[in-house]
């Protein structure tokens, strides 16, 4: 088997996510308290108590890359390695983390410090997204290029594509993508034009906290959004993380590299399934396994023997 951990972004946020884990090892625990401490956010509360907040990009960002970073030590705790991680948008964090070009703490206090900066980069109510459903790379672009303030997002599969930018650029943008054949498009819940040029600005100040990370050898490639080329080099990640903030994420091409490096089996760490349906519309061939309770690596353990 060639492995990749994939790492999903924001939108599959739950309370209760990696509660199995913590509950059972106090090695787990630690990592909470660590990463309340890296944060400045009350972790425990934040993941496993009811509550609004785990919704708000800011504490979205590290709780979900803490749950992610639990179940990854969890699985190498197992013996499950892989060979190559990717993670989308906030996923890549996550990613970096499982490649070991990233510390756990750095990488938690970075996700706050980047949900803060993408927050605040556009006044709520200026920016939005919308998902296009059924039509092209080409044809989505064709539209855009026409209308000042919206670009695409999100490559995540064939026939879906994310828009981003000002608010009435979106909306100006959503019924030509109607005319020109699109099946759905619907409008997103987000508090941003997030992946647009709107963000270079937060990306810029990104890049200064960047500056005082100390990223380590990398012990396996991990594919970036921004570009989707296998990376080796650690020197390249301060830049590909600054840029990441304001460029569309290369999703569905990233599927393709994949499977050009000969992966075969996709591990989905942490909640929801988004990536094995982006994989089963995309790479077919690549056998998706969702990981995010003790139980999924009791039976991933029993499924690769």
């Amino acid at each position: 088997m060639k492995i990749a951990f994939c790492y999903p972004g924001q939108g599959v946020q739950q309370v209760g996510m990696a509660e199995g884990f913590v509950k059972s090892e106090v090695c787990y625990k630690d990592m909470i308290a660590e990463a309340s401490d890296a944060s400045g956010i009350d972790m425990n509360k934040l993941l496993f108590e009811p509550n609004e907040d785990i919704n708000i990009t800011e504490f979205t960002q590290p709780a979900l890359v803490t749950a992610c970073c639990i179940i990854t030590d969890a699985l190498l705790k197992a013996g499950i390695k892989p060979d190559i991680t990717a993670g989308l948008s906030l996923g890549e964090y996550c990613s970096l983390y499982a490649a070991g070009a990233l510390s756990f703490r750095d990488a938690v206090a970075l996700t706050r410090v980047r949900g803060r900066l993408m927050s605040n980069a556009v006044p709520t109510g200026q920016g939005s997204m919308a998902a296009v459903i059924g039509l092209d790379k080409e044809t989505v672009e064709s539209i855009t290029d026409k209308i000042e303030g919206v670009w695409p997002a999100n490559f995540n599969c064939p026939g879906q594509i994310v828009i981003t930018g000002r608010k009435e650029a979106v909306q100006e943008a959503m019924p030509l993508c109607t005319e020109a054949g699109a099946k759905k498009v619907v409008e997103l819940n987000v508090s941003g034009p997030f992946h647009s040029p709107l963000l270079e600005g937060a990306g810029a100040e990104l890049g200064k906290e960047l500056e005082s990370v100390e990223f380590k050898d990398l012990q396996l490639p991990y594919i970036p959004n921004v570009n989707a080329t296998p990376v080796t080099d650690k020197d390249k990640i301060k830049d590909l993380l600054q840029a990441q903030v304001s460029s569309p994420v290369m999703w569905e091409q990233t599927l393709y590299e994949l499977e050009k490096a000969g992966v075969d089996t996709i591990i989905e760490v942490g909640p929801g399934r988004t990536i094995a349906g982006f994989v089963r519309k995309t790479v077919p061939g690549i056998k998706v396994i969702g990981v995010s309770t003790p139980e999924d690596i009791e039976k991933l353990l029993q499924t690769i023997g």
